[in-house]
């Protein structure tokens, strides 16, 4: 009895195809862990850098301007207030009409 030449070639190109669709499986698996995990990781990073970025803004809002400054600003804006206030006063005191901003340009000498 003689064994064909085919037969032969088929015995053992079965369990290579075999094992090659096992191999490409096993590669497109890793591949797929590979992208899932750097995606988890991209996500991580950019959680981190938000959460990072959202601290600085916080930081930067706190320190930006000192707590001094604004009570600087608070004080000259209400003293100001208080100047205006006086100017009012004392137009109404001495009982003469306010100028408008018109009749001033004409009480300074300028045209319209």
């Amino acid at each position: 009895m003689q064994i064909e030449a085919t037969w032969w070639i088929s015995a053992v190109e079965a369990p290579i195809v075999a094992a090659l669709f096992y191999m490409l499986h096993g590669l497109r698996r890793d591949m797929q862990e590979r992208i899932d995990r750097s995606d988890q990781r991209e996500n991580e990073v950019v959680g981190r850098a938000r959460d990072e970025l959202a601290e600085f803004k916080l930081e930067v809002a706190r320190s930006y301007v000192p707590l001094s400054l604004i009570r600087d600003v608070d004080r000259r804006l209400s003293q100001q207030l208080l100047r205006i206030e006086e100017k009012i006063e004392e137009v109404k005191r001495l009982g003469a009409p306010p100028l408008r901003v018109r009749d001033r340009t004409h009480a300074d000498g300028d045209a319209p």
